[in-house]
């Protein structure tokens, strides 16, 4: 596997932290909505960077 594909398998796996983080603040966790909510969106920022970082690195 090359730098290419890590980075890859790295921003999928960001992506989907940050998703079941939103999902938990949402649904279960309804007092600390907002926190669980900006820490998601924080980990879909660096899903996003390091897809744009892919060819680059």
């Amino acid at each position: 596997m090359n730098k290419n594909g890590i980075c890859a398998w790295a921003s999928f796996c960001m992506l989907l932290v940050g998703i079941a983080l939103v999902l938990l603040g949402v649904l279960k966790y309804k007092e600390y909505a907002i926190g669980f909510s900006t820490v998601g969106i924080g980990f879909f920022v660096m899903s996003w960077a390091f897809n744009a970082l892919k060819g680059r690195v």
